[in-house]
């Protein structure tokens, strides 16, 4: 690649000076006005390739000229540095203490083979050594690429686990368009789970976003039907690595894997299988399975269970995904009868408790206890179920709760507080038990009557 710049450049600049002289390279022998139409050209400003220079000189011109006249048009061409592959801000010695230490000990990155260098002795204290210098140096000494008998870190192996639930591989892929309650079209994405043993889909699901809150109820429903998996192997993305997942991988004892970011190679299963959705799944929708997303999830998991999971796959020697499920499912561990699934696929998110005892969550007002006025609780949630009760944490312990306030049956709740302490100082004192406001409005006003 070097070199095709390199003759391109060269190139280029010959084809510049060649230009310049074209109208005296037929100039005949022995006419004169030959140096005064050289003069004429080099009193105009020109742009010169690969240079900020603008003019060029009548000597330069004329060393041109002599130069096609010698070799044609090659020989306009930029001849080469003498001392190329060799610095010249870097002594001969110094250059040379640097390649020997760099081969004695090839491991070496070039900041420690200055500072080797440096420590030496033989270097001038006044010298200035860049990295960028010596990097280039050890590259044209071919130093700097990695030898045969090095370790390389692309080695990348085919694996496949043995048993069911081992280990799932989750990730996300750009969906339809699908109709949404405004009656517009929306982008959706595909959430998906596969196991790596057996390449069942324990579930996949469309959903209008990729983030956390829509991927851990199709995590959550994948646990439900087909157990608890060993490992989940994912991608880097904001919902894998949030900490909503880290709790929910931990209260299960799932360990948590990420790919190396930028290299997707080892999720290669359930990238082949998003491939298989897009050329045997999304061609066959019709416009009503784009309706709205529902309709787009029967669609999906009609064809997962009733022709991906009973077709024979390559890769399982011939086998169906389900008779290999059937046939590795030794490792498999199935939730407790006392877990609580719903709870620990939960979101969690910190509110501060107003005066009123209220906390808004995600444009939704609840109500929780008066105790709990100007604390920081922790509420745990279903995104999918907004105004259901919700469950209230405070300090590690949880204390109930809460739900949608009713402001109109507050109308009619007794709070828990003295009057007196919410009067103004200086207003009357309290009525009496069972006095009515009416009554007090006339006893402060007593010439107003009944109306």
């Amino acid at each position: 690649m070097d070199d095709e710049k390199d003759d391109t450049r060269s190139q280029a600049i010959a084809l510049f000076r060649y230009g310049l002289i074209a109208d005296v390279v037929n100039w005949p022998p022995g006419q004169r006005g030959l140096y005064a139409k050289i003069r004429e050209k080099t009193s105009h400003s020109v742009h010169i390739p690969y240079s900020r220079r603008t003019r060029v000189a009548e000597e330069t011109m004329r060393g041109w000229l002599a130069a096609w006249r010698r070799g044609g048009f090659d020989a306009l061409r930029p001849a080469p540095r003498s001392d190329l592959g060799r610095s010249r801000s870097i002594p001969p010695p110094v250059a040379d203490l640097l390649c020997n230490i760099k081969d004695e000990n090839h491991a070496l990155s070039v900041a420690l083979v200055i500072e080797r260098a440096q420590s030496s002795g033989t270097v001038p204290t006044d010298l200035v050594l860049p990295n960028s210098t010596v990097h280039r140096l050890l590259s044209r000494a071919g130093l700097m690429e990695k030898r045969p008998d090095e370790p390389t870190g692309n080695d990348r192996r085919r694996f496949s686990f043995e048993k069911a639930g081992e280990m799932w591989m989750a990730d996300v892929m750009h969906g339809p368009q699908v109709t949404v309650e405004d009656r517009r079209r929306q982008k959706s994405y595909l959430i998906a789970i596969i196991d790596d043993a057996t390449r069942v889909v324990p579930f996949c699901a469309f959903a209008l976003s990729e983030n956390v809150a829509a991927f851990l109820p199709v995590f959550g429903q994948a646990v439900r039907r087909r157990g608890i998996p060993t490992r989940l192997y994912c991608d880097n993305g904001a919902a894998f690595r949030s900490h909503q997942l880290e709790l929910a991988c931990a209260r299960l004892g799932i360990v948590l894997i990420h790919s190396r970011p930028y290299i997707p190679q080892g999720r290669g299963k359930i990238e082949r299988w998003f491939r298989t959705v897009r050329l045997q799944f999304l061609p066959r929708l019709a416009p009503a399975d784009t309706n709205n997303l529902e309709a787009l999830n029967r669609a999906l998991w009609g064809w997962v269970e009733g022709e991906y999971h009973q077709t024979p796959h390559h890769g399982l020697d011939g086998e169906t995904p389900f008779d290999r499920w059937a046939m590795n499912t030794d490792a498999l561990r199935l939730p407790a009868p006392d877990l609580d699934l719903d709870s620990i696929f939960l979101l969690e998110e910190k509110r501060k408790v107003a005066r009123d005892r209220t906390v808004s969550l995600r444009g939704v007002i609840y109500e929780v206890d008066a105790t709990l006025v100007g604390e920081t609780v922790k509420l745990r949630f279903d995104p999918a179920k907004l105004g259901q009760p919700i469950e209230v944490w405070h300090k590690n312990r949880k204390l109930g709760t809460a739900k949608r306030v009713d402001l109109y049956a507050n109308c009619f709740v007794k709070r828990h507080h003295s009057t007196k302490e919410m009067l103004p100082q200086g207003a009357p004192d309290a009525p009496p038990q069972g006095l009515k406001l009416r009554d007090l409005a006339k006893n402060n006003n007593p010439d107003e009557g009944d109306r």
